[in-house]
């Protein structure tokens, strides 16, 4: 579902709030009293919107979604820094050289791999640092039985299902005032209610009202897997518990809020946790880096300063 997260160029997670101080010059935020240089934020959304023509107001909610990326990266980064364990620097090497091989088949440089990222070397070998050390400190938390029970309840995901999803798509930030989302989700609660009276249709209510690329296919977003990005979860978890031809409520994620209707689903195969015991503690890691990121998000001192 990342064409959903880039073409859509909704705000994401946004419990930083913007301050009331003029921005402080090549500064897009503050984490705990860390900066995150304006030039590193803009380098990367130059590197999403390559040959995307969007407006000056899709450009700023890009800027938005990207910061809070970075926001997110450096909590990890100094929760690492007191609990996670030491990285050996040839792992971070191994990784280098087995993406620079990669890009050799294809004809490309990492250089090239870089400056159409909008990344550093540095900035590519620190994100692998981080990476690593947070694998291996779930690893070090997390036990057998925990796994087991994780691959219980994500059958749908080690299993392969997957749904035909189509929704509406109302854009709102989660920094919006508490007012402003409110009028939001009953706007989209009144919409949700003419199409299960049968005054409306779905494809016809996407078309009309929803703020996602999808509106012109009357909302379809084809098939989609249980998991994706770890912001499409709220999108996921309440598709995956729909029966087919069943209206969802009004969603809330990331992006705003949603009404969902699967019009399909295929069955995968029945999954045995020995054969893919790498894959469920990869989809482990990244639940956990979300549950952390929430818990420190709420801990911390986040303050945008982006223009």
């Amino acid at each position: 579902m990342r064409a959903l997260a880039l073409a859509a160029l909704v705000l994401a997670l946004g419990r930083a709030a913007a301050t009331d101080a003029p921005p402080a010059v090549g500064v897009a935020a503050t984490v705990n009293g860390q900066p995150i240089p304006l030039a590193d934020l803009d380098a990367a959304v130059a590197a999403d919107l390559r040959n995307v023509p969007v407006t000056p107001a899709q450009r700023r909610q890009l800027r938005a979604v990207v910061l809070d990326d970075f926001i997110d990266d450096a909590l990890v980064r100094q929760f690492l820094a007191k609990n996670g364990p030491k990285v050996d620097p040839e792992e971070v090497e191994a990784q280098v050289k087995a993406l620079t091989a990669r890009l050799a088949k294809e004809n490309r440089t990492l250089a090239a791999h870089l400056k159409e990222r909008g990344q550093t070397e540095a900035q590519l070998r620190d994100a692998y640092h981080t990476q690593i050390q947070f694998a291996a400190y779930v690893k070090q938390q997390v036990t057998d039985e925990q796994l087991k029970e994780y691959h219980a309840a994500h059958r749908d995901h080690f299993d392969k299902v997957e749904v035909r999803l189509s929704h509406v798509m109302l854009r709102v930030p989660k920094s919006a005032p508490v007012a402003a989302r409110a009028a939001v989700r009953e706007k989209l609660q009144v919409v949700r209610a003419d199409v299960a009276a049968g005054a409306l249709d779905f494809a016809t209510a996407a078309k009309r009202f929803s703020q996602c690329p999808s509106a012109k296919a009357g909302g379809d977003l084809g098939f989609v897997p249980r998991r994706g990005l770890p912001e499409d979860e709220p999108i996921a978890k309440a598709a995956f518990s729909l029966k087919v031809g069943e209206l969802s409520t009004v969603v809330e994620s990331d992006y705003g809020f949603h009404l969902l209707l699967v019009t399909d689903r295929k069955p995968g195969t029945p999954s045995v946790l020995e054969k893919c015991a790498f894959e469920v503690l990869e989809a482990y890691t990244d639940d956990h880096r979300l549950d952390l990121v929430k818990k420190l998000r709420k801990e911390a001192e986040i303050k945008v300063t982006l223009p």
